[in-house]
């Protein structure tokens, strides 16, 4: 496999839909995607994709829905993005969303559309994810891995910006009575931080508990497609597939100072879990932050 950069599919590569005249500003925002993606390098095989299934094909159409989302509907602020460090990087942040995990999607947003260099994020997905049909592919096709200490390791390996959220589903759903409560922690992301030598960025973000609030969380439903459980919500699953469509909520992302720490990968439980404390702490003071500025859900 040899490196190269990311380039622009000709226009007789695209799909037929990239042919329809669009109206400003969605002919810069293409062409804004076009330029940051031309900057981003990446190992290809002969296939046409990175070791973990990433395919830049996939990945230059979804990205303008990406910015879409990002831009105008969701209306994204993030600060702080000067403290992610070049290389290898753990964006530790909270989780929430109930029907589709767009924290997830403005953060990676966050470092293609305003961080310079603009980078890819890798996402460390739960291990039900990939037995969704159709969620999938989509899902390794945009660069994200089921979130097994042997793939995160690797990645690392490769310099890698990696997100990750601890509460796993437990912070994913959740009702709307315990928003912005950080749920337990794994304590995987530090062993594997500790292990690698990689700093962690410690991200808070305000908008995912409220883009589709849940009254209940229901286990029955989630064993249907082989998920730990399925949120009941205002929309899901009375609207089916149109409840994945987010409430237009502003989105605040506050990256924090990187934390490293030194220590043993292997301590026990207990020690650990002293260090976790300290990034769930920075956390909270940069979910509060984001809180504080807002003025209501939408603004």
């Amino acid at each position: 496999m040899s490196e190269r950069a990311l380039v622009a599919r000709p226009a007789e590569r695209r799909p037929r839909g990239w042919r329809w005249p669009l109206p400003e500003p969605l002919r810069s925002l293409r062409a804004d995607v076009d330029e940051r993606l031309a900057r981003i390098p990446t190992r290809l095989n002969e296939y046409g994709y990175d070791p973990f299934g990433f395919d830049p094909e996939w990945g230059h159409s979804l990205l303008l829905t990406l910015g879409m989302v990002y831009r105008y509907w969701l209306r994204v602020e993030a600060s702080g993005l000067e403290r992610v460090p070049e290389g290898r990087v753990l964006l530790i942040g909270n989780h929430a969303g109930n029907t589709f995990a767009f924290d997830g999607a403005m953060l990676a947003g966050s470092l293609f559309f305003d961080h310079e260099p603009p980078r890819m994020v890798r996402g460390m997905g739960e291990y039900y994810l990939p037995r969704i049909p159709f969620f999938n592919v989509f899902m390794h096709r945009f660069g994200s891995v089921v979130g097994t200490p042997r793939n995160c390791a690797q990645l690392l390996e490769r310099e890698e910006a990696i997100m990750v959220f601890p509460e796993g589903e437990r912070g994913f759903m959740k009702p709307y009575s315990k928003r912005y409560q950080l749920q337990r922690f794994g304590l995987g992301f530090l062993r594997l931080a500790l292990e690698t030598r990689t700093p962690i960025v410690p991200v808070g973000i305000v908008g995912a508990e409220e883009q589709s609030p849940a009254l209940a969380r229901v286990g029955w439903l989630g064993k249907l497609i082989g998920a730990p459980a399925l949120p009941i919500t205002l929309t899901f699953p009375w609207l089916g597939p149109l409840a994945a469509i987010p409430l237009p909520v502003k989105f605040r992302l506050h990256f924090g100072e990187p934390l490293e720490f030194e220590g043993d990968p292997h301590d026990d439980d207990a020690r650990i879990e002293q260090q976790v404390e300290v990034v769930k702490d920075a956390i909270r003071g940069l979910i509060q932050q984001g809180l504080d500025e807002r003025d209501g859900w939408f603004r």
